[in-house]
């Protein structure tokens, strides 16, 4: 008997990021020496003092199921990060916790979205947010953000993208995969367009708000135009960081009635988060921050080292990234020529693959995230392992003909 999947699957594509890494582990497994950039996740271990919360928590006997959106404590520490670092008044039944930032997103979009309802989201965009978006039913609708325009989406584009069917606008600054990061200016410039569109929400990915560069001041956007809190939901989460992306704690906060809607799609899916990553992500959320300034500063230091390499190499170009801990290199200038193994490189995809082959250097397509052509870099590995992908990514642009 042959398996046919569902009509909801079959409108989904399989996560290319995690493709990538895979591919590079198997060459990996084989001896060669890969050198992979596809992981959007941290090098560094998460804090002591966090992994010490948890390690008390299974030693109180924390063990338990919770409330099926997250616990009081974590809910009263997210209430209180939220007036911390963002002047954003919430309580605890406006706040919805869950297995990862994944989550958080598709309980919002189940909740909320019809067939045939529109989702308006910037390209390049993380990959998951328009296969989301399908899965449930409804219209995603990328709007091109181009290296002309710093990879960010202009206030005309956004009202050009705005139909009656458009249902949510979905914000991520800094993005993956650009770390571009919008001002206030540009989040209050967008805004003026969205309240002139009363039928649209917001949905915002802050999970790099904490990762930060050359001065840049994170804004979202229910705190740049207050005006919007009553149909913004702020998704935020502990992956990025802290470094805690095995510990799957996402969380958010928004309007109560999409709020309770995103707690009964959790309650017959995946029901309550993890009661010990909980605990940690208290901790986390409510102690000492002091770590993030010298991971910060290595961050910063490793996206020099990509950003001098790329803006080296022949055919490549990228701007520079306020946030997180990716550079989003167009490779126009490649398209056209030929790699040193015969391949015509027509796409980005072309490029990558020949890259991978003649280099062992695994990046991932920029087609994946919606905008070609190009390609995203993590520069979330050790300094040597990134200094000499830029040799080697230096030397196979230079080989092409």
């Amino acid at each position: 008997m042959t398996f046919t999947p569902s009509s909801a699957l079959q409108r989904v594509k399989p996560s290319a990021t995690l493709t990538v890494t895979q591919k590079a582990r198997e060459l990996k497994a084989k001896g060669i020496d890969v050198i992979s950039l596809g992981a959007g996740e941290p090098d560094f271990d998460t804090p002591d003092h966090i992994k010490e919360a948890a390690i008390a928590a299974i030693r109180r006997g924390e063990t338990k199921y919770t409330n099926v959106d997250g616990t009081p404590e974590l809910k009263d520490a997210i209430v209180k990060k939220f007036r911390r670092d963002n002047g954003l008044e919430y309580t605890a039944a406006q706040v919805h916790v869950s297995t990862g930032g994944k989550p958080v997103i598709y309980n919002a979009l189940l909740a909320s979205v019809n067939p045939g309802d529109e989702v308006i989201i910037p390209a390049p965009y993380w990959v998951s947010y328009p296969e989301m978006v399908n899965l449930v039913g409804g219209t995603p609708v990328p709007v091109r953000a181009g290296i002309e325009t710093n990879f960010k989406m202009t206030p005309e584009q956004l009202d050009a993208a705005i139909t009656p069917k458009t249902r949510w606008l979905i914000l991520n600054s800094p993005s993956n995969p650009t770390g571009m990061g919008y001002t206030a200016d540009e989040i209050r410039a967008l805004a003026d367009v969205l309240l002139k569109h009363p039928h649209v929400w917001i949905m915002t990915d802050d999970m790099y708000e904490h990762i930060v560069y050359d001065g840049y001041e994170f804004a979202t956007i229910a705190q740049v135009e207050p005006k919007l809190y009553d149909r913004t939901l702020t998704m935020n989460g502990v992956s990025k960081a802290y470094a805690m992306t095995g510990w799957r704690i996402g969380y958010a906060a928004g309007p109560q009635a999409l709020i309770k809607e995103m707690g009964k799609v959790a309650s017959q899916t995946t029901s309550n988060p993890c009661s010990i990553s909980q605990a940690a992500s208290v901790e986390a959320l409510n102690g000492d921050h002091g770590f993030l300034k010298a991971r910060n500063a290595a961050f910063l230091r490793r996206r020099d080292l990509v950003l001098e390499a790329i803006n080296g190499s022949d055919g490549l170009v990228a701007p520079t990234p306020e946030g997180a801990f990716y550079v989003f290199a167009d490779c126009t200038g490649a398209i056209g020529k030929t790699a040193p193994n015969g391949t015509l490189v027509q796409t980005d995809t072309d490029f990558c693959s020949a890259l991978l082959e003649a280099e062992a250097v695994s990046v991932v397509p920029g087609v994946a995230f919606g905008l070609e052509p190009g390609f995203r870099i993590s520069y979330a590995t050790d300094d040597d392992s990134l200094i000499e992908a830029g040799k080697r990514i230096q030397r196979f642009c230079a080989a092409l003909r």
